[in-house]
């Protein structure tokens, strides 16, 4: 039995390297075995006395001379085509041609011309050609059909990827992943590239230390990591960190989109996790990245919509658990992913086990951001008036994204004034672009309007000057903006906790504008519209959310884990208490801005006349009016602070440590400075 299994013929391997080629052959094969078997698309040969009767009896309409060749092509009259093919006259198409070897095309003519002298003998049209016609009747016949297969070829390798190979019909199924072998990236990015993310870089150390040494943690026991993923929120650097761990550990890098296993063909995704699990093992140790993992996985049974789940989807997501649980423990294969929607992640993939690991990668604090600074202004042509920490301090809330459009930014309005260097004013005009748009200068105001503006903007600055918890001040300006027609920026105060205290300062500054408006002008309009919303966000956050609210203390209505609802987590009677709640915060806060206002009527009009004829004004300029501000910031605290230990830090490594030194052995006294009472 097993002899009789060993001679079955063997099947040719249809998913073999070769892919689909000989599938191509076969048409080939099929297409030119038509053209020369069927008699209709192939011209008779004939000798060279049965050219002579055919023209002697008026049979032939045209010849052409092929003069490379040694031959004629004779096209036979419709009415004649018994005397050139007899009784197979029958299987040739209209205007059929036959050929005839020549001597030569001299001799040829010379016949030609005796033969046409007998009596009766039309003259027939003579042409001469140094082409075969051959192949051009080939291409008319089957062009078509050649154009219809590459057109079909072209198409499944668009949606493929490719031509054949291991990932099924026209490469759908191969993975998609970009390749960087070891030692062979020109783009290599270090952990020095990788400005700010202190503690993210802290952690992904240890994944480069489990790659360049595994023996040293599988020794004692240990697990090197299946996976880890990188959270945050957009332009953090999420995917310049894992290029990073790949440039550190020197390791092939697979990297792609969560999107490029999503395809039109079902099983499609499956297909290509497979295949890119396949890669990463036969080159162990390396890294598979995927950025935007969110693309394939979603909860499963989920969607955006309220619909229901999606099947391929699905199946990759299936696929992907599958061979995070099935690869060895120690293969050296580490899975690196992003995303700023962990929230929406299936809990099958994020557990232990398959992503051992979230790493938050967060928005950089003013000493991130002073770090990254110096990255990018590295690369440019810089006036001696820039301050980085200033810059640091001008941008709380932005991004390592939104840093470098800062300072690409600036650079372009740098050479639109025809600067030679990028200075302060390049910069401050760079950030306020990104925040409020492009200026617009050409927009008309009357003077009543440009009055109203002034009015409402001062009243902004007064009320964040007066108050201890509002933002400081930084610039005012009445000059129009994207949608708005002023604008002032303040710095935010980049606090860790934030107290009642804090929001009611920030709301009450929020009011401001409309309170000055009503108690100077004695109207209101409709340029608060922005700072009603934001005040209104915020008190129904501090009342539902906080549990600040003095009828509904202690309660948060907010629920993280809750599906997609149209029902509210409280009842009708708890919703009327929330709007009333929200309402007297809102309220007392806009009463409280008109007393603030008030008190300080005097220096309100004298700020709102200066932003009137300057239009701009600076933090300086309200100090004039009001004086200094009674609070310090509490970025300059921090940075005070930062700079004290760095100099500490200094002196410690500096200072001698020999153990006989009797000075060294006393320990100093360090008084520590405690916080002023507000």
């Amino acid at each position: 039995m097993a002899q009789e299994s060993n001679n079955k013929p063997k099947m040719p391997n249809f998913k073999s390297s070769s892919g689909l080629y000989w599938l191509y052959g076969l048409v080939a094969i099929f297409l030119v075995g038509i053209y020369f078997s069927d008699d209709n698309h192939s011209a008779k040969e004939i000798g060279y006395n049965e050219i002579k009767y055919l023209v002697e009896t008026n049979s032939v309409s045209k010849i052409t001379v092929i003069t490379n060749d040694k031959y004629a092509e004779a096209t036979v009259k419709e009415g004649k085509m018994r005397n050139a093919f007899g009784s197979d006259s029958i299987k040739y198409a209209a205007n059929p041609k036959v050929h005839v070897k020549i001597p030569s095309a001299d001799r040829f003519t010379e016949d030609l011309t005796e033969w046409q002298k007998a009596d009766g003998v039309e003259k027939v049209d003579l042409t001469f050609s140094e082409d075969s016609s051959m192949f051009e009747g080939f291409l008319y016949t089957f062009g078509p059909f050649i154009l219809l297969i590459f057109f079909w070829m072209f198409i499944m390798q668009r949606m493929g990827g490719g031509g054949a190979g291991p990932g099924g019909v026209f490469n759908v199924g191969k993975s998609k992943a970009q390749l960087f072998e070891k030692g062979n990236n020109p783009n290599k990015v270090t952990f020095k590239d990788v400005a700010g993310l202190s503690e993210a870089k802290q952690e992904v150390e240890e994944i480069v230390e489990f790659l360049k040494n595994p023996a040293r943690y599988t020794e004692l026991g240990g697990k090197i990591p299946k996976g880890a993923i990188l959270v945050g929120p957009p332009g953090t650097g999420k995917t310049l960190l894992a290029k990073a761990v790949a440039g550190e550990a020197d390791v092939p890098f697979f990297s792609l989109s969560g999107s490029d296993f999503v395809e039109m063909f079902v099983g499609v995704g499956a297909s290509r996790v497979r295949d890119l699990f396949r890669q990463a093992k036969e080159k162990a140790p390396c890294i598979i990245f995927i950025d935007e993992i969110d693309a394939i996985g979603r909860a499963r049974g989920k969607s955006a919509s309220m619909g229901g789940g999606n099947d391929e989807r699905e199946s990759t997501l299936n696929q992907l658990l599958t061979e995070m649980d099935g690869f060895g423990t120690n293969s050296g294969v580490i899975l690196l992913a992003a995303t700023n929607r962990v929230d929406i992640l299936d809990k099958a993939l994020v557990r232990a086990g398959r992503f051992d690991r979230q790493i938050h990668v967060d928005l950089p604090d003013v000493h991130d951001r002073k770090a990254i600074f110096n990255v990018h202004l590295s690369k440019l042509k810089l006036a001696d008036d820039i301050d980085v920490d200033f810059l640091s301090r001008q941008t709380p809330g932005f991004s390592g994204a939104d840093i470098a459009n800062v300072c690409n930014e600036a650079a372009l309005i740098a050479a639109r004034r025809n600067k030679t260097r990028v200075d302060k004013e390049d910069f401050l005009s760079a950030v306020d672009r990104i925040i409020g748009g492009l200026e617009k200068k050409n927009k008309i105001f009357t003077r009543d309007e440009k009055w109203a503006v002034a009015v409402h903007e001062a009243g902004h600055a007064t009320i964040s000057w007066m108050l201890q918890y509002a933002d400081p001040l930084v610039k005012v300006t009445i000059v129009p903006r994207g949608m708005a027609l002023g604008a002032a920026w303040y710095l935010p105060e980049e606090r860790q906790l934030i107290t009642k205290e804090n929001l009611l300062d920030k709301m009450c500054s929020l009011l401001g504008g409309r309170a000055a408006e009503e108690l100077v002008l004695g109207t209101i309009g409709t340029g608060a519209v922005n700072d009603l919303e934001r005040s209104t966000k915020q008190a129904y956050a501090m009342v539902a959310y906080y549990g600040m609210s003095d009828k509904l203390t202690n309660l948060c209505y907010y629920d993280s884990q809750a599906d997609y609802s149209f029902t509210k987590p409280y009842s009708e009677e708890t919703a009327k208490i929330i709007d009333d709640e929200v309402k007297a915060l809102i309220n007392n806060q806009y009463e409280r801005a008109k007393q603030v206002l008030r008190e300080n009527a005097e220096g309100h009009r004298k700020l709102a006349e200066i932003l009137f004829e300057r239009e701009v004004i600076f933090a300086d300029d309200v100090e004039k009016i009001f004086g200094k501000r009674k609070w310090e910031s509490r970025s300059d605290e921090l940075m005070r602070e930062n700079e004290s230990g760095k100099e500490e830090k200094k002196e410690e490594e500096s200072s001698p440590t020999d153990e006989n030194n009797e000075v060294n052995k006393e320990i100093p006294e360090v008084e520590v400075e405690k916080p002023k009472e507000n």
